[in-house]
C-alpha cells in the first residue's frame, strides 16, 4: 500500500542524534555524540527508595490515577526552590506547568504561537531538536549570528525588523551545541529588545545548574517586564532523562494555553515521575546530586580539552565551556559530515554540526559530548579522532 503521509511529516527526516543512537548499540563504540548524563551519576538507589515510599504511602492510589494537566501540585509549589537560583522571582502555581521533558516545552510553545510559514529566529548554531520541531510545524527558521557569548544583538534586531518573527528560541547558558554562555548585559538587552518589538522568547535552560567554573548568570526570564519570555527547564541532566519531567514558567495567560495544548498530547506528565522529582527537590537531594556531578563533569571536560590539545590537528578550533555537557569544534575546510561514516568504522561517534544550523551550514563543525564517556574512553577516542583528522587536513 502507498501511504499518503501529511505534508508536515512526509519529507521530514529523523533527529540526527536519535539516528546515531542506533550506532551506539555497538558495545565497543566510543560515543561523544549524545547529551547523556554520566551513567554512574544516575540515582538508582535514591529513585528506588523514594518510589517505594510513595507506593507504600497514603497517596499511592492517587499517584496512579489521572492527575491535573497543569501538574502535581506539590511539584508546582516547589518551583521557587529551583527557579530562584537563576534569579526568577514571583513564581506561583498559576505561572507554572509541569512538562514531559524540556523538549515538550519547545513543542507546546511552537504549537501555541506559530502557524505554517511563520518565522522563528534561532542562534546559529542551535539545539537540533528545536529545529526538528520547527520543521514539523512548517516554520521558516532563520539563523542569527553568534558571538563568543551567544546571539549577536545587532543582527538579532536587524532580523526582527526584516522578518517580523513570531518567536525567538535561545539557549543562553552552556548552549547546546556550543557550550557558550550569554553575558548578563546581553540578556538584559535581548529582554528589552524583544519587549520593544513584542516578540515571544523561548528560553531553554537545561544546563545552568551544571556550572563548574565562574559565577551564576541570571536567567533572561529574570529581566522580563512585559511577560514575553517563556522559561523552560528540565531534570533530565540533573536527576534522570528517563523520568521525563520539567518546568515551563511564563505569564499565567500563556500557561493556561500551554495547558490546553498539553491536554491534547499526553493529558499530564507521569504522576509517579513528578512525585519522585518533588522529593528530590524538596528534600535537597537534587542539589546534593548536582554538587556531586559538577566536579566529575569538570574533570571530564578537562580530560577532553587535554585530548584535543594532545591529539587533534592545530587547525581545529574549539570552545572551552564553564559548564554543561558539550565542546564545539570546527575546521577551516574539512567536511566532517561526509567523514562521519568513516570515523564510525573506527568505533568513535560525534555529531556533525550541520544538524544544528537552520540553513544546513556547519559541515566543517562537530559537537563533542564528554559527560557519559569514561576517562579512558575520552583519551582513546580523542586519539582516534586526532589520528583520523590529521590524515585529512
Amino acid at each position: 500500500m502507498e501511504y499518503n503521509f501529511s505534508d508536515r511529516l512526509k519529507n521530514l527526516g529523523g533527529n540526527a542524534i536519535r539516528e546515531i543512537f542506533k550506532l551506539l548499540a555497538q558495545p565497543d563504540m566510543i560515543s561523544f555524540a549524545g547529551g547523556l548524563p554520566a551513567t554512574d551519576l544516575l540515582p538508582c538507589e535514591d529513585v528506588a527508595r523514594i518510589t517505594d515510599g510513595i507506593m507504600h504511602g497514603a497517596n499511592a492510589a492517587k499517584i496512579l490515577q489521572y492527575g491535573e494537566t497543569e501538574g502535581y501540585r506539590p511539584l508546582r509549589e516547589a518551583a521557587p526552590l529551583l527557579l530562584s537560583r537563576v534569579g526568577i522571582q514571583d513564581v506561583t502555581v498559576d505561572k507554572t506547568l509541569i512538562i514531559s521533558g524540556g523538549q515538550q516545552g519547545i513543542d507546546l510553545t511552537l504549537k501555541l504561537f506559530t502557524n505554517k510559514g511563520d518565522v522563528m529566529l534561532v542562534e546559529s548554531p542551535t539545539y537540533l531538536a528545536a529545529l526538528h520541531i520547527a520543521k514539523t510545524y512548517e516554520l521558516n527558521v532563520i539563523g542569527v549570528k553568534s558571538d563568543d557569548d551567544g546571539l549577536n544583538v545587532e543582527d538579532l534586531e536587524r532580523k526582527i525588523i526584516e522578518y517580523k518573527p513570531k518567536l525567538i528560541y535561545v539557549v543562553p547558558t552552556f548552549s547546546n551545541p556550543t557550550g557558550k554562555t550569554m553575558r548578563v548585559e546581553k540578556r538584559k538587552a535581548i529582554a528589552e529588545l524583544t519587549a520593544k518589538y513584542g516578540v515571544i522568547v523561548l528560553e531553554d535552560d537545561p544546563y545552568s545548574e551544571l556550572r563548574f567554573e565562574g559565577d551564576v548568570v541570571p536567567a533572561m526570564k529574570s529581566f522580563d517586564v512585559v511577560g514575553n519570555i517563556i522559561y523552560v527547564t528540565s531534570f533530565s541532566k540533573t536527576v534522570s532523562p528517563g523520568l521525563r519531567t520539567g518546568y515551563a514558567f511564563a505569564a499565567s495567560e500563556i500557561i493556561k494555553k500551554l495547558t490546553v495544548g498539553k491536554q491534547a498530547v499526553d493529558v499530564h506528565t507521569c504522576a509517579l515521575s513528578q512525585a519522585v522529582i518533588t522529593e528530590f527537590l524538596t528534600s535537597g537531594l537534587l542539589f546534593k546530586n548536582i554538587e556531586k556531578a559538577k566536579p566529575l563533569y569538570k574533570a571530564k571536560k578537562d580530560a577532553m580539552i587535554d585530548g584535543i590539545d594532545k591529539y587533534m590537528p592545530e587547525a581545529f578550533r574549539h570552545t572551552n565551556p564553564q559548564g554543561g555537557l558539550f565542546i564545539w569544534g570546527e575546521f577551516e575546510n574539512l567536511d566532517v559530515a561526509d567523514l562521519f561514516p568513516e570515523v564510525c568504522k573506527r568505533k568513535v561517534a560525534y555529531v556533525s554540526g550541520e544538524s544544528f544550523f537552520a540553513d544546513g551550514a556547519g559541515r566543517n563543525t562537530i559537537r563533542l559530548n564528554y559527560s557519559n564517556a569514561t576517562f579512558e574512553q575520552i583519551d582513546r577516542g580523542m586519539k582516534i579522532l586526532g589520528d583520523f583528522f590529521k590524515e585529512r587536513v
